[in-house]
């Protein structure tokens, strides 16, 4: 299968992806968004049934990088949504 090539900014739209690919996909997009000097992510996970939401709060829990994450407010995606801040490569 062909790497797909995502725009990195800073909003992470996980609909298009398969739920195994999301492990490796957050630490290769953090790292990138890191590169690019952005800090504060929007993932968009979908509201569903919540289990997407746990195992992505799951990884940001023992993920290295991530300095904080939180529900996201209703104008960004409520319950269909996390922020995620970065922790930039001084702290």
């Amino acid at each position: 299968m062909k790497p797909v090539k995502i725009p990195i900014e800073d909003i992470l739209d996980l609909h298009t992806f398969k739920p195994d690919e999301v492990p490796n996909l957050l630490v290769d997009y953090f790292s990138a968004c890191i590169d690019a000097g952005i800090y504060s992510v929007r993932i968009v996970h979908g509201k569903g049934r919540g289990i997407l939401k746990k195992r992505v709060q799951g990884l940001l829990k023992n993920n290295p990088v991530v300095k904080s994450y939180r529900n996201a407010p209703l104008q960004a995606g409520g319950w269909g949504a996390t922020l995620v801040e970065l922790k930039q490569r001084f702290e």
